[in-house]
């Protein structure tokens, strides 16, 4: 565990894990400890992953401004980080909320990115959101699934306003593309680890400005990876695609069979498609 100071002086941690070319990981939620991003399905082989614990997570300090856990604060701390770490230009990965955290990061320094992955992102940075309608079809594809009832009672609760612990369980095989133990298991440890604080101010009002957030993108040079998952409730494919729409080059892939943690459906098919893109120019 690794400390850096970031712009306010908050005292932020960190993590290294695996070995090669440095890849900084920013963990979802909001405010999931990064350990449910284990080894990427085997990606920490090839590279160092850098691990932040996002203030208010993990080993990072709790602010005593609840503003500070908005999401475009919390990518200045990811400046402060590439400054530790003394990289000029560096390859960032941003999971689920991280993908907006990366995407504001790009924004405001395009020039610091070598490769840049959104995976499963959110993508509310943009101004794309996709209704309510749109994301019942997305979990209806998973009808024939023998906890399909039993979660969509859940998910339907959640909307009516049950935020408890078993309903939030209830409705995770939505996001898996298989609901076994292991992914029972994955869920269980990533909610206990979530921290309710960084989640209820990350959305704050003034976090996003996406035709700002849009028109700095656009001068974005280095290559951009939006990664779904074929069966993903949270960040469907058709919701990515228009992402990728709006920019030239950004490239598109989905991962078949795979829900919101495609390095747990296929560890070795996402590691090498991550490997791949990451050794290209």
């Amino acid at each position: 565990m690794a400390h850096f100071t970031s712009y306010d002086g908050a005292k932020l941690a960190y993590r290294r894990s695996g070995s090669g070319p440095p890849l900084v990981c920013l963990p979802g939620g909001p405010g999931l400890d990064p350990r449910y991003l284990g080894d990427l399905g085997g990606l920490g082989r090839s590279r160092e992953l850098i691990l932040p614990d996002i203030r208010g997570t993990g080993d990072s300090e709790v602010p005593a401004d609840p503003a500070a856990y908005r999401c475009d604060r919390i990518a200045r701390d990811v400046e402060a980080l590439r400054a530790e770490l003394s990289l000029e230009r560096m390859d960032l990965l941003g999971h689920s909320a991280g993908g907006n955290v990366a995407l504001l990061y790009a924004a405001a320094h395009p020039e610091r990115i070598g490769h840049l992955i959104l995976l499963t992102p959110g993508v509310r940075a943009l101004g794309l959101t996709f209704t309510g309608e749109e994301q019942q079809a997305a979990m209806r594809r998973r009808a024939a699934e023998p906890w399909f009832e039993t979660a969509w009672a859940a998910a339907q609760a959640a909307d009516d306003g049950d935020d408890s612990g078993e309903t939030t369980l209830g409705y995770q095989p939505f996001l898996y593309g298989r609901w076994d133990d292991a992914a029972r298991a994955h869920a269980r440890a990533a909610l206990s680890d979530q921290a309710a604080p960084v989640r209820a101010g990350f959305y704050a009002e003034g976090a996003f400005d996406p035709p700002t957030t849009r028109a700095a993108l656009a001068t974005l040079t280095g290559p951009v990876l939006i990664y779904a998952g074929e069966l993903d409730a949270a960040a469907p494919p058709e919701l990515l695609a228009q992402a990728a729409g709006l920019f030239r080059g950004w490239e598109l892939r989905v991962q078949p069979g795979a829900g919101h943690f495609p390095w747990l459906d296929d560890p070795a098919r996402f590691a090498g498609a991550l490997r791949a893109f990451l050794s290209g120019g």
